[in-house]
């Protein structure tokens, strides 16, 4: 169907997908194609009629294409109101035609400067002007203007069109609604990019300026509180494998707090690279893991997760970095659960949980960055690169703590020195700390969490209540390897761990009180290694 009007279309885009094919369908409907520069071209030789805008101004592009739609021919037909008789006057005195619908999409400014050696120059020359200039002009005056600022966009426009000849108000809106959000994405990473840069070309870890970019997923019923009101964003560039980017399969919609323990889950789970540390299950309780653990399978990485805190396990948040079977999740189905995360999930198991409507089933990619060897580091990749708190009226930005701690950056600093079997379980219970909050102590045996004590003001008190939680499970600590997640400032620390059971300490090291530390250490005839690195979990 041919528009009911005279229609114009100005298609000016750097990323070219699927735009022939877009003013293929537009000219099928009658609509007059102008264009610049390259898109033109591409035009023509595609056999399209296509106007530059070039003639429709009378002047010709200008500076390398700096100055090209920066011209009343453009945005006066860009924001003239159809309804004004004012403008509509203006323009037929300026011999001015309106543009019904603008396609533009910018300068890869954002893929420019994630480049390796990607100079100042040539993020400047990657800033566009005509184009957010264009687009604003657009998306001011909606109802009169439609204005596309991605190619994911062109289906639903076309399919419209080709239904009534023009596009609805709501369409339009959303459509601008989508423009701005758009080049406030895009002035926003150039304010992040030069306000963190000098004019030597050096660059500032932290800018000058924040600027958040997020896109929400969706509002939720309340916050952490039912008082609360809440809505759930993700990155606008969310890492792969992250929380954001999960699936949900089934069960009840999301509350904040699932949210929020799902990916202190989900971030642990993750740490355990399947190919080189094997499968791994975390369950996590308002916020920190309750049961960790390592299995030649998910139902036994399950089953000695869960044996370390089954009351805590109630209503818990379950990670599995290997995709669920049948065994397990007949397993994982006798037991409350509120999340259950997986890379997969097998038709079997889904099929276990079907009678479980409630349960919340989220499938998540893990990061595709290979196994071992020089691959192993990478499995970091899937993780933030900053990590932000908000405080009163402000942020606090820091580098993440992915720092991974290997084998051979352990300094083994007493007389008694661990065997093969616990230096790989101290890696483990440092890994799992690392997760814990501060003040965190962590009871480990045979790749499983023995017993957890998270976020006392004493580390003395995180030292009891792990031995208590261990006791009330039924697990004795006898042999045990413990991590210590900041250094022991006393000798009374070592002393409540080893009176529990512990045989092995792992901690950073870098009190004051070090050498009388060790020396405790050998006085009870325990391993101790320092690791360099503390991880405090606030």
């Amino acid at each position: 169907m041919n528009p009911t009007a005279p229609f114009t279309a100005l298609l000016s885009v750097s990323d070219k997908t699927g735009i022939v094919e877009f003013a293929q369908s537009l000219h099928a409907l009658g609509i007059t194609l102008l264009s610049t520069g390259g898109t033109a071209k591409l035009l023509a030789d595609a056999g399209l009629p296509v106007t530059e805008v070039a003639a429709l101004t009378g002047f010709p592009e200008m500076l390398d294409g700096r100055v090209k739609t920066l011209h009343p021919k453009v945005h006066g037909g860009l924001l003239a109101r159809r309804d004004l008789p004012a403008h509509m006057a203006a323009l037929a005195a300026h011999g001015i035609a309106t543009i019904d619908l603008l396609v533009v999409n910018l300068y890869p400014f954002e893929a420019t400067v994630a480049k390796p050696g990607c100079t100042l120059e040539d993020a400047i020359e990657n800033i566009d002007i005509g184009g957010p200039a264009m687009v604003r002009s657009a998306a001011k005056n909606w109802r009169d203007v439609g204005v596309l600022t991605d190619a994911s966009q062109y289906a639903s426009v076309l399919q419209e069109l080709q239904a009534s000849g023009k596009l609805t108000d709501k369409t339009k809106f959303a459509l601008s609604v989508a423009a701005f959000n758009r080049i406030s994405q895009y002035d926003g990473a150039i304010s992040d990019y030069l306000s963190s840069m000098a004019q030597d070309g050096s660059q500032a870890l932290f800018g000058g300026q924040a600027n958040g970019r997020f896109v929400k997923l969706q509002d939720l019923r309340y916050g952490e509180n039912p008082h609360q009101k809440a809505a759930f964003y993700r990155d606008l560039h969310p890492a792969p494998g992250s929380l954001v980017t999960a699936r949900q399969l089934q069960g009840k919609e999301l509350s904040y707090n699932n949210i929020a323990d799902a990916d202190a889950a989900w971030e642990c789970v993750k740490s355990f690279n399947p190919t080189v540390d094997g499968v791994a299950c975390v369950i996590v309780k308002h916020a920190n893991p309750c049961g960790v653990a390592i299995g030649a399978n998910a139902l036994e990485a399950y089953s000695k997760a869960f044996k370390t805190d089954p009351t805590s396990a109630f209503g818990g948040i379950i990670a599995l970095n290997c995709p669920l079977d049948e065994s397990a999740a007949l397993q994982i189905s006798k037991q409350f659960v509120e999340v259950l995360m997986a890379p997969a999930f097998s038709p079997e198991a889904l099929a276990v949980f079907k009678a479980k409507a409630n349960v919340r089933l989220l499938q998540i990619d893990l990061p595709d960055v290979g196994g071992g060897g020089a691959n192993a580091s990478a499995w970091a990749l899937g993780r933030n690169a900053v990590d932000v708190k908000r405080v009163g009226s402000g942020l606090l930005m820091q580098t993440a703590d992915n720092h991974e701690l290997a084998l051979a950056d352990l300094k083994i600093v007493s007389k008694i020195q661990p065997t093969p079997a616990q230096l790989q379980d101290l890696l483990f219970a440092w890994k799992v700390a690392k997760y814990v909050k501060s003040n965190a102590i962590v009871f480990c045996a045979n790749g499983m969490t023995m017993g957890v004590g998270a976020g006392q003001m004493s580390r003395l008190d995180s030292a009891r209540i792990a031995s208590i939680k261990a006791q009330h499970a039924g697990l004795s600590l006898a042999g045990t390897v413990v991590a210590s997640d900041a250094f022991f400032p006393f000798r009374d620390g070592l002393d409540v761990v080893v009176d529990a059971g512990a045989t092995c300490v792992i901690q950073p090291g870098g009190s004051m009180r070090d050498d009388e530390v060790v020396a405790a250490a050998n006085e009870r005839g325990v391993a101790m290694v320092f690791t360099g690195v503390r991880h405090f979990r606030h």
